[in-house]
């Protein structure tokens, strides 16, 4: 899609630590906005603005006019901070308060890299606010029953993990079984390596072991672990702590460990993109052998680099498809599209990522495109729509 200025870009200075917060509103749908918080050092204004663009697609590309949920704006946030840092909880604590305005008025916000929404509600809470989503409870028939059905949403699990931190796993999985089945390949002895085993990473390893795949790599910020028969998935989730970190402890004879960059270079069919933006640049590329790479993180492959893979038969399949499904549960579980039962919500799930896959293949088939352009075209056909029935602010 062509680039243009957002409609709101903000840049906060705590004055405590002199750290910086970004706020960025690309897109107003009926006056509001959705996008996730961010928290890791290094993070930028530009990095932001990108994210707050992807938001934008991630909703029109969910667009359905015979739905409850109607497409929100994009927007995002940062906070160029280490999460594991002392002082981060009371940088977010006041990043919140200064942003306050904002979110009590149009920008809707949850978890993303570095921060859990558990620890955004805590810190939410105590920066003044009702809810990291209370700007969208205006546009709601019913606020009091849709509060509540979100709440039991998140208050189910699934063997043990929250309803809340499977959703966008699912839909991640879900987007690697589409493109396995439109390649005719079976699931079993389809090999899988995943950088990052937080929410998004681990429930993507869990999903894709079950369906019958092999998980021979995952990575976090103490290394690779490898087991080129596959690992034990389950028992590297149960070892991890509250930032995805695997307690090494927990290996089994036989299972490698290796450096941090390893999982790029595992002989794996699919490579599970899940933690930071960047992550697999020109130089990176070269070392990837896999056939498909499925964007799980929010802009993990440089541009330069998805142009490089594209042109020796690697297909990327983009973040504004594949890791959307997170956004899309929050809004059809308070709209009411579904309820708060796990396995309706995870049946919903796998039906409207399978559908919009087929989707963004079809049109990248049809165009002679690739899988991101053909998203991007796919958003771009919807927006104007949205934008004709609901206007740009009102």
């Amino acid at each position: 899609m062509p680039a243009r200025a957002p409609l709101m870009s903000l840049v906060w200075t705590d004055h405590v630590t002199g750290r910086q917060g970004f706020l960025v509103v690309d897109r107003l749908v009926r006056g509001v906005a959705s996008g996730g918080l961010r928290m890791r050092p290094g993070c930028t204004l530009e990095e932001v603005t990108g994210l707050a663009r992807g938001m934008t697609m991630k909703e029109a590309l969910h667009y359905d006019p015979e739905a409850r949920y109607v497409p929100l704006g994009g927007a995002k946030g940062g906070i160029d901070c280490d999460p594991r840092d002392p002082g981060a909880y009371g940088l977010l604590v006041r990043y919140l308060r200064a942003m306050r305005p904002y979110i009590e008025s149009l920008w809707t916000t949850g978890e993303d890299l570095g921060l859990t929404q558990d620890l955004i509600d805590r810190a939410a809470a105590e920066a003044g606010l009702v809810s990291s989503v209370q700007a969208v409870y205006p546009l709601l028939d019913d606020e009091a029953t849709a509060r509540k059905r979100l709440a039991d949403a998140f208050a189910a699990e699934v063997d043990g993990i929250g309803l809340a931190e499977l959703a966008g796993g699912c839909g991640v999985a879900e987007s690697v079984l589409a493109a396995l089945d439109r390649a005719g390949v079976p699931y079993a002895g389809t090999r899988v390596a995943v950088q990052g085993l937080g929410t998004m990473g681990g429930a993507t390893a869990r999903f894709l072991a079950r369906a019958g795949l092999t998980v021979v790599a995952v990575a976090d910020v103490r290394g690779t672990i490898a087991r080129p028969a596959g690992l034990d998935v389950e028992a590297l989730l149960a070892a991890r702590d509250g930032y995805g970190t695997v307690d090494r402890g927990a290996l089994r004879p036989g299972d490698l460990e290796l450096p941090g960059d390893a999982w790029l270079s595992v002989e794996a069919e699919v490579l599970v993109p899940a933690a930071v933006s960047y992550a697999i640049d020109t130089a990176g590329q070269e070392r990837i052998s896999a056939r498909w790479i499925v964007e799980a993180a929010n802009m993990p492959v440089r541009p330069e680099a998805e142009r490089l893979l594209a042109a020796r038969g690697v297909t990327v399949l983009p973040d504004v498809v594949v890791n959307s499904g997170t956004n899309a549960w929050w809004w059809w579980t308070l709209f009411g599209d579904i309820g708060a039962d796990a396995d309706e919500a995870l049946a919903h799930i796998r039906r409207s990522m399978r559908a919009l896959v087929g989707l963004m293949l079809d049109r990248a088939a049809a165009d002679g495109t690739t899988p991101r352009t053909a998203a991007h075209a796919l958003a771009a056909d919807r927006l104007p729509v949205i934008t004709d029935r609901f206007g740009w602010y009102r």
